[in-house]
């Protein structure tokens, strides 16, 4: 028998790792393709014959995903496999639907085939959606081993959008790096946090590599996931922020049910700002999933640099993009801060949008009069731009995890909204990292 026909459906991130560990030096399998949705821009590429291996030596073409059923007729596809995140579970059987009605089998991978093994203690933090307070919780966990002497080192989820011959392992050890490496506004919202904090960061397309590379310089490992996907590196403890603000996705989306299911520790976060009874839904539905998870609520207050240019001013909120796109968030910290400081009038951008950005208010209209700092490629960032400058606002007001100041050229005055993890009352963070307080380094 010859082998499997695959194609793998993805967003330039898992379904690259998907295919490093599990299918690129298999005879068992050949992948004819894989499929790009969810990011702007980053089908049509090739992966290149340096990351694909000795068994494809033109590498693997990179497709839309709405040419998924011609691509399964076309080179005769045997399986399909579903390699992106932060989807509804209807969501994933609608494409599996698809798929078998092509013709093809559907397959999802899980942690046994995924998940790299350290040499290291591994920390994980992932959410069951984008948006949820990954970040500000990483933060907090690496300065915490930080200030018990751990040389910690951060392995982000990635975000390979532009060359990947160019992406095989990024190490991000200071501001001047994510100018050299050329980062979007995503990839900066991710690591200056991070570097800002002392914390070198790696990233990129080759996941062992990476790892062997992360671990010449660490006492321990923490893996910073990306929307609400599955850690590539097995946990020796995992973290899994949950979000109020939606509640029930904890139990409905992809694969962050998942997630919560193995989770060591489950943080409700953001219980400062979301209603009383969404709170219990989501403690409700842990208790039910996972009983034997310890739970920690936290807050993630705001910090409003200048909060006196929001008050009595007509305001532009500009928010992370993920959280809003496919995260599917209404709102984030910058409408908080707009509502608690007094803003008289948030301005509707969507009149003003320029290019891509126009786009994105078309495929996702429930963002509403917000601005998402969409930046995945320079022309992008160049229109973001173009939109902010042209919207007749009396403040900026900007929500991102970076300060776009330092990227855009901004006419008008500004401030910078920031939030941290606090956790309320017991247990805390510190108390379930304690173990590795204790472990050599």
């Amino acid at each position: 028998m010859g082998r499997k026909r695959v194609i793998i459906m993805g967003a330039a991130g898992r379904d690259f790792h998907n295919f490093n560990v599990l299918f690129r030096d298999n005879t068992t399998y050949e992948v004819v393709a894989f499929t790009a949705t969810q990011i702007p821009n980053i089908e049509n590429r090739i992966y290149p014959p340096e990351l694909a291996g000795k068994l494809y030596p033109n590498g693997i073409p990179i497709y839309p995903e709405d040419e998924l059923p011609t691509l399964i007729k076309k080179h005769h596809v045997d399986i399909v496999v579903f390699s992106y995140s932060d989807v509804s579970h209807q969501y994933v059987m609608e494409r599996a639907s698809k798929v078998l009605a092509a013709g093809a089998n559907f397959m999802l991978l899980g942690p046994q085939d995924t998940m790299l093994k350290s040499r290291l203690p591994v920390i994980s933090v992932t959410a069951t959606r984008t948006g949820s307070g990954k970040s500000q919780t990483t933060r907090k966990v690496a300065k915490l081993l930080k200030s018990h002497g751990k040389n910690v080192v951060i392995v982000r989820h990635p975000m390979p959008y532009g060359d990947l011959r160019k992406q095989i392992t990024q190490r991000f050890a200071s501001l001047d790096d994510l100018d050299r490496h050329n980062c979007t506004i995503e990839e900066r919202e991710e690591y200056e946090p991070h570097i800002n904090n002392g914390i070198v960061v790696y990233a990129g397309v080759d996941y062992e590599q990476i790892l062997r590379e992360a671990e010449s310089e660490a006492d321990i490992i923490i893996w910073d996931g990306g929307n609400n996907d599955l850690p590539f590196f097995k946990p020796d403890l995992s973290i899994v922020v949950t979000d109020p603000h939606r509640p029930g996705n904890e139990t409905s989306y992809y694969p962050g049910l998942v997630n919560l299911l193995l989770a060591d520790v489950v943080i409700v976060n953001k219980i400062d700002s979301a209603k009383w009874s969404d709170i219990q839904t989501v403690l409700v539905n842990i208790k039910k999933y996972n009983p034997n998870a310890t739970i920690i609520e936290a807050a993630s207050p705001i910090f409003v640099e200048h909060p006196d240019r929001i008050n009595g001013k007509a305001v532009l909120v500009v928010e992370d993009g993920p959280t809003l796109t496919h995260g599917e968030m209404p709102y984030g910290a910058g409408i908080i801060a707009a509502q608690k400081y007094g803003a008289r009038e948030i301005i509707d951008p969507r009149p003003y949008a320029k290019g891509s950005i126009k786009q994105t208010f078309a495929k996702y209209p429930h963002i509403g009069s917000l601005l998402p700092a969409m930046g995945y490629s320079e022309t992008q960032i160049k229109e973001l731009a173009a939109t902010i400058n042209s919207i007749p606002y009396e403040t900026l007001i900007i929500a991102t995890p970076i300060d776009l100041r330092r990227l855009i050229s901004i006419d008008k005055p500004s401030c910078r909204v920031k939030y941290e993890l606090e956790e309320i009352g017991s247990p805390k963070l510190d108390d379930v990292l304690r173990p590795f307080y204790a472990q050599p380094g």
